[in-house]
């Protein structure tokens, strides 16, 4: 049995990863920062709750020993958890604008994974997958062919390309953990007001693959739904 933990999914697609995974056979802890909204989410899809809020120490910490003394593993992580911030015109952009982005987008991800490691580790097959974007590549975001070079976000663009490169280095520095990240590509769900021509069942192709492959399989990859993604 796959124990899987997974942020941000009271909605969206972290709400798809986890309806997919439990269907698969996952047991899987449904982490999010409204405790309302995600009791719900999780008795909906027959999970179980726990509270997270990425942004706050003591809730990552709270949230990791709430795991620790239920299930006492944790095989699989979803780092899911983001918010888009401002878009447009970057002139009116500020340093805490682009501090809230950042602490959700990355600093939740060093957070959660930090505090979750000892659970990983105590898996025959701990595996992270971070969820991305190629909103934070620059081969795709300056292709014209692609939908990601008609957005404008400095920040969230931003941190998905740290995320990426958080991925490479973690997998890198861990070694008997695999960390992948996904993109999900551009998918409807809040974070873009359910403008993306993809559904969040397609969009949670990459994550799905990412989180059921066997061991053995490579570590430090970005991927979406068709294969490798390019960065630069």
């Amino acid at each position: 049995m796959t124990t899987t933990f997974i942020t941000g999914a009271n909605k969206g697609l972290g709400h798809e990863t986890a309806r997919r995974l439990i269907a698969l056979g996952h047991t899987v802890i449904l982490g999010a920062r409204d405790p309302e909204r995600g009791a719900a989410a999780a008795a909906a899809l027959g999970a179980r709750f726990v509270r997270i809020d990425v942004t706050d120490d003591a809730s990552v910490a709270a949230a990791a020993a709430d795991v620790a003394a239920h299930e006492g593993v944790v095989d699989v992580l979803v780092n899911n958890a983001g918010v888009h911030g401002p878009t447009g015109d970057p002139a009116a952009l500020t340093g805490a604008d682009a501090l809230g982005v950042l602490d959700v987008n990355v600093i939740g991800v060093v957070r959660t994974t930090s505090a979750f490691l000892p659970l990983l580790r105590a898996s025959e097959d701990p595996v992270i997958v971070n969820v991305s974007s190629g909103m934070g590549s620059i081969a795709l975001t300056q292709n014209p062919d692609r939908p990601e070079s008609s957005v404008v976000a400095p920040l969230y663009t931003a941190s998905k390309a740290a995320l990426t490169m958080l991925t490479s280095q973690y997998a890198k520095a861990l070694t008997d953990v695999r960390v992948n990240a996904a993109d999900p590509g551009y998918t409807a769900t809040d974070l873009n007001g359910h403008r993306g021509p993809q559904t969040v069942t397609e969009g949670t192709d990459a994550i799905v693959r990412l989180a059921t492959e066997g061991p053995g399989s490579g570590s430090g990859r970005f991927v979406d739904r068709d294969g490798d993604v390019a960065t630069s």
